[in-house]
């Protein structure tokens, strides 16, 4: 594995801040790190599919990793996820968080067309090789339609130097394991399904990705912290008390219900823009109540 800096922990799949126009707010931009870095995270990674990376423009994208990245000041590490259609626009984007300050970059497969595993290979592999920074690949396939299993990471990563990372958010718990056990010498395991984490991290995974955390995300640390302290009675019982949130956050639209979970929590990003909605006034208070019970039982 590249001796390169290590992403373990809580590293939080930043929320893109819209004003009243669904112009990105920057003001907001800057508080939602600021509140995400005094919960404790370990990490940023904005413009991902919780930072609605797909109604965004380039320039947008390059504003925010560059606004994610100022904030920071070093502070935590930002990944940026640079992503895109065609591999000459990943790579421009990649060489432009390289040369903004990132510490590693986050790679989702193209998302249009269905390439074959050769054909995504190259494009990762070309990728991660434009800059020196770790890339992390980034497994949706209930978005893109393309499931890139264990022997399909750990055949790009012992070509590509820089690829040493997966963020399994493949909701397939015998893929995550296996991915944890059989392939820890080759690449780090961070999980991306947010229902999944306790599980996952007494595995053995190294830290997870989650866009839960921006509603809060002091217990998800907790629960980190506790099974590497190897208390899992307190993991478990952090875990109890937060595991309602993630699940309503996948039991709908993730990025409406998010938003609509953080308005409830205080903490306001404003609304996605269209076609995402927001959440129904049944879900309101389904995520009211979750919220409550949540602060009833904080430690």
């Amino acid at each position: 594995m590249p001796e390169h800096t290590a992403f373990r922990g809580v590293l939080a799949a930043v929320a893109t801040p819209f004003d009243a126009d669904f112009d990105v707010d920057e003001a907001g931009l800057r508080r939602l790190v600021d509140d995400l870095i005094a919960d404790g995270v370990q990490g940023l990674v904005p413009v991902g599919s919780t930072g609605e990376f797909a109604s965004l423009s380039n320039a947008e994208r390059r504003r925010i990793a560059e606004i994610v990245l100022e904030q920071a000041a070093g502070r935590v590490p930002v990944i940026v996820h640079t992503g895109a259609i065609t591999t000459k626009e990943a790579i421009g984007l990649s060489q432009h968080a390289a040369s903004s300050g990132a510490a590693g970059l986050l790679l989702l497969p193209p998302y249009k067309d269905q390439l074959s595993a050769a054909e995504n290979a190259a494009y990762f592999e070309a990728v991660a090789d434009s800059t020196p920074l770790p890339a992390i690949i980034y497994n949706l396939p209930v978005v893109t339609g393309v499931n890139l299993t264990p022997e399909d990471v750990a055949g790009m990563a012992q070509r590509s130097p820089n690829i040493a990372y997966v963020k399994d958010t493949s909701g397939d718990w015998h893929q995550l394991t296996r991915s944890i056990h059989d392939y820890r010498e080759v690449f780090t395991t961070l999980v991306g399904w947010d229902t999944m984490l306790l599980g996952a991290l007494v595995e053995g995974a190294a830290g997870c990705i989650l866009g839960s955390t921006n509603v809060t995300a002091k217990p998800f640390v907790r629960v980190y912290e506790a099974v590497r302290a190897g208390d899992l009675v307190a993991a478990r019982a952090e875990w109890n008390r937060v595991y309602p949130l993630t699940r309503f956050l996948l039991s709908g639209g993730y990025v409406g219900g998010l938003k609509g979970s953080m308005e409830a929590a205080g903490r306001s990003i404003g609304a996605s823009r269209a076609p995402i909605a927001g959440l129904s006034p049944e879900r309101q208070t389904e995520i009211a109540t979750i919220l409550k019970a949540m602060e009833s039982t904080a430690a």
